[in-house]
């Protein structure tokens, strides 16, 4: 259910989800979602969680064997892709919580797997030499500009006749040079 559920919200936006939908999609009324789900706030709980763990798995992934500006170059180009890929659980993994009505247990798992995206992104870091709360303030940064490129993007923002993929490049070598400066002041 959680996987049509996201399929509907990367169509058609977090705003259109419902269960009326959901039953629609599944050809079913909408009192049987009540056997699978508590409701809409504990579907929208799962399909955050459901999108940290995707996004966490694909910079995994991009980031394994790689170090310094060639993992933060990956893990930056993966996280731009799953933003374009699936815009409605990318939305939802920026919130703190799926709704009023998440359990306790969705949203220690919802904890844990954001902390699992975090320590993906603190990896890549460490190859810059950064610990601590140096690390994390440059992922706050870091995240604040990826998001908000891929906002600008999502949204047709950038209206000046430059390629967008020149821009990003130059945005995540920006990050890069910055890092590097910092790594090697000790």
């Amino acid at each position: 259910m959680v996987e049509r559920a996201a399929d509907l919200i990367d169509a058609d936006g977090s705003a259109a989800l419902s269960l009326a939908a959901l039953a629609g999609a599944f050809g079913v009324r909408t009192p049987s979602l009540y056997n699978h789900v508590g409701g809409l706030d504990d579907l929208r709980g799962a399909l955050r969680l459901r999108g940290l763990e995707m996004l966490e798995q694909r910079l995994q992934r991009a980031a394994v064997g790689r170090a310094g500006r060639d993992a933060l170059v990956a893990v930056a180009g993966a996280y731009r892709d799953f933003a374009h890929e699936h815009p409605g659980l990318y939305g939802l993994t920026l919130g703190a919580g799926g709704g009023e009505s998440d359990t306790v247990r969705d949203a220690e798992a919802a904890g844990a797997a954001a902390a699992r995206l975090v320590e993906v992104v603190l990896s890549v870091l460490r190859g810059y030499r950064l610990e601590g709360e140096d690390a994390l303030h440059a992922t706050r940064a870091l995240r604040a500009s990826l998001h908000g490129f891929v906002a600008l993007e999502s949204a047709g923002a950038f209206g000046l006749k430059l390629d967008l993929d020149v821009s990003f490049e130059r945005l995540i070598d920006l990050h890069h040079r910055s890092l590097a400066e910092r790594s090697s002041r000790g």
